[in-house]
């Protein structure tokens, strides 16, 4: 181990995208996670922050604070009636109001590596591929060049682009292992942070208990495998440690509401020279949505919240508690709306105007899940894995916060990273 005073030199960070506590009973069993368990502590409890999307938590994992603090409230910014595939996300860094781990990393004159980590479009970390799509004419490897680092992009296009096929999966998971791989090997890099989003991808398509997740966790199973072969490869497995993270679960879904349309129907939402304009909207985070005012608008506040309280009173529109800014801000939810909807299990919220207010997807013969709900939901906690000398064997954590993660991460490495609202889980430490 490191002899500074950090607990290691090279700490690799495994963002396993929508792995929880229900994959927990397969995922443990197989060869290379169970090795990680067992020379390390983990956690079945790893608790959320709300709303429970991909960058709105992986923002908290490298910053330590809670939405309201870091400022990325959801995965789009605010874009009404634009239809999800051509809509912007919260890409760059310069959006993220609060340090990052990644920038303690540098400042102690270390490397870091982002291979598809979210919001860190132009972020200072040394070889990075930011996780960054192409929409309406732009050009996808044009688009990383500019905002991620040009030469290692191009490297790592040059040797394994022809492995990914857009963003099919298991492509984009083996190209993002790849990547990791050359990169350890060839930077060492003091910080590895990566995003797999295999599991994710196929609990969206197929449901939480499919044949398709299963395939999925032996396939990351293996993905570990690579990694933890790469370490031993560059010689610095004694300075390593591994830290696997799942940042959400997932619930299956029978019912989709388009909750905008009864604000349509009420003259919140009405079209003015042939363009559509809003008083009150509802943009969905999966399972649960913000309602967004227009400013000073009361008299459209109260219209709004008459319709969805009516709507609550109805179990069809499956709306199980509509949040106050009070109570978001005990929640630590961005101040970015006044009010919240959380979605009951097995329903979620759609923005669309088009389509019937409610859909049935089981009548339909669609299978899907989703998250964006509250992390407090029951069986939707997080996994984390914590292996490597100094750390102890086996142990298990209880419940512990995303905004840990940071912490830890600043821990292991032995930099300095202070104003976070977690705390660095010590008890892992021989």
């Amino acid at each position: 181990m490191s002899k500074g005073k950090g607990k290691a030199k090279h700490l690799m960070v495994i963002s396993y995208d929508a792995f929880s506590e229900d994959n927990w009973e397969k995922a443990c069993k197989l060869p290379n996670l169970s090795r990680l368990i067992k020379n390390g502590a983990y956690s079945t409890e790893l608790k959320s922050v709300y709303p429970t999307l991909t960058y709105v938590v992986h923002t908290t994992m490298v910053t330590g604070v809670y939405p309201d603090k870091h400022g990325i409230y959801h995965n789009n910014p605010l874009q009404p009636f634009i239809p999800e595939k051509e809509q912007s996300w919260f890409w760059f860094k310069k959006d993220v109001r609060v340090p990052a781990i990644y920038d303690a990393v540098k400042a102690q004159g270390m490397k870091s590596a982002g291979i598809l980590w979210p919001v860190t479009g132009k972020a200072a970390i040394r070889y990075n591929i930011p996780e960054i799509r192409a929409i309406k004419k732009e050009n996808q490897a044009l688009k990383i060049l500019k905002n991620g680092s040009p030469l290692y992009s191009i490297r790592m296009e040059k040797e394994f682009g022809r492995v990914r096929k857009g963003i099919k999966q298991p492509y984009l998971d083996n190209f993002t292992t790849l990547c990791a791989v050359d990169t350890i090997k060839r930077k060492q890099p003091n910080l590895l942070l990566m995003h797999l989003i295999d599991l994710d991808d196929a609990k969206h398509e197929y449901g939480t208990n499919s044949s398709e997740v299963d395939e999925v966790l032996l396939r990351m199973d293996q993905r570990l495998g690579d990694i933890i072969d790469a370490v031993r490869e560059a010689g610095i497995t004694k300075d390593t440690v591994f830290m696997v993270v799942g940042d959400h679960g997932q619930i299956n879904i029978r019912y989709k509401v388009r909750l905008n349309q009864l604000l349509q129907e009420n003259g919140l939402i009405y079209e003015e020279k042939g363009e559509l304009k809003w008083r009150a909207y509802l943009q969905n985070a999966g399972g649960s949505a913000y309602l967004h005012l227009k400013e000073n608008d009361i008299e459209a506040e109260q219209l709004a919240l008459d319709i969805l309280r009516k709507a609550m009173a109805e179990d069809c529109y499956g709306i199980e508690r509509l949040y106050t800014r009070e109570e978001l801000d005990s929640l630590h939810v961005s101040s970015t709306a006044a009010y919240m909807l959380e979605a009951k299990t097995g329903y979620c919220f759609s923005d669309s105007l088009n389509g019937s207010v409610i859909t049935d997807l089981e009548e339909q013969g669609i299978a899907y899940a989703t998250h964006g709900f509250s992390p407090d939901k029951p069986e939707y906690k997080c996994v984390l894995v914590i292996s490597g000398e100094g750390i102890k064997n086996n142990y298990r954590l209880g419940e512990i916060q995303m905004i840990d993660i940071a912490p830890t991460i600043a821990e292991i490495l032995g930099v300095d990273f202070e104003n976070c609202d977690g705390r660095p889980l010590k008890e892992i430490f021989l």
